[in-house]
């Protein structure tokens, strides 16, 4: 196996055993929530962090400094073994910055080492859909400089499609306009959103109704995704599993997907797009 450990972040959204499995190193953001300082992911009572949000319970989310990063990185480096971090959107966040500042340092440190940072202008599962499939990569042998270009490469063909359930989420947090927020709340349509090429989030239409808007993200696989294999997706809810459980449903039936890893977006982003939000992540020609 190529001598190089690949490190993420808490915004990739996996399933907590899948850390393990894919030999990953993991990076939690913080929150100041309810009063206190938390790690994104620590709580195991999502469900909780959801209620509180829906309760009018708001949140302060925090990116990884550079110093939190250093010590997820220098481990591996002292050992002799090369880094790829993959890091959360800097559209939507400081991390990616951060990691550049520690990985800077640290290579003054050990100039023998190799050290790639990767923004990979993804969020939530679809950043953990690029990881995920960077160490299925890694494990087929792909050398790091190899890895490093593919990542690079293929960010731009990670599709993000979701819904959410109330705008004034991501108004609150910036990420959305004012206006938007408040027309889109007024007509009482559901949003259809995506992740453009610069890692923001970009309102692209609205439709009437839950359903549509679910069955809506579940067309754009078969829009978008011509021409690649995405036998495995990725979906994401805020605490509305039995949406995810129905976009699941539509991929599977009509786009013949046959693996599907459904997990919680985590607290920080949860915080920003609100409960009820519904993401489906892809492979496709472009975002």
């Amino acid at each position: 196996m190529p001598n190089y450990q690949i490190v993420t972040d808490s915004c990739c959204d996996l399933l907590p055993e899948m850390y393990d499995q894919l030999n990953l190193t993991l990076v939690p953001l913080s929150m100041e929530f309810q009063g206190k300082i938390v790690d994104d992911r620590s709580d195991d009572s999502l469900k909780e962090v959801y209620a509180a949000l829906r309760a009018g319970e708001a949140a302060k989310t925090s990116a990884v400094n550079p110093d939190r990063w250093a010590n997820a990185m220098e481990p591996h480096l002292a050992a002799g073994t090369d880094v790829l971090v993959l890091a959360f959107s800097s559209g939507l966040s400081t991390t990616y910055q951060s990691a550049v500042i520690a990985a800077d340092e640290l290579r003054e440190k050990y100039p023998e080492r190799t050290i790639y940072v990767v923004d990979t202008l993804c969020a939530s599962l679809g950043q953990g859909l690029l990881v995920w499939y960077a160490c299925k990569k890694r494990d087929e042998g792909m050398s790091l400089e190899e890895l490093h270009t593919w990542a690079e490469e293929n960010k731009f063909h990670l599709c993000h499609w979701f819904t959410v359930d109330d705008l004034m989420y991501l108004k609150r947090g910036g990420r959305i306009s004012a206006a938007t927020a408040v027309i889109g709340t007024m007509l009482k349509v559901k949003p259809v959103l995506h992740m453009d090429d610069e890692g923001h989030l970009i309102n692209m239409f609205k439709v009437r109704g839950r359903k549509a808007a679910l069955e809506a993200i579940a067309d754009k696989l078969g829009e978008l995704g011509k021409g690649y294999d995405n036998s495995t997706v990725f979906i994401c809810h805020g605490d509305c599993l039995e949406d995810a459980r129905y976009v699941e449903k539509l991929v599977r039936e009509k786009y013949g997907v046959k693996d599907v890893f459904i997990n919680y977006t985590g607290a920080v982003i949860g915080s920003h797009s609100g409960p009820g939000t519904v993401s489906v992540f892809f492979m496709g020609e472009h975002r």
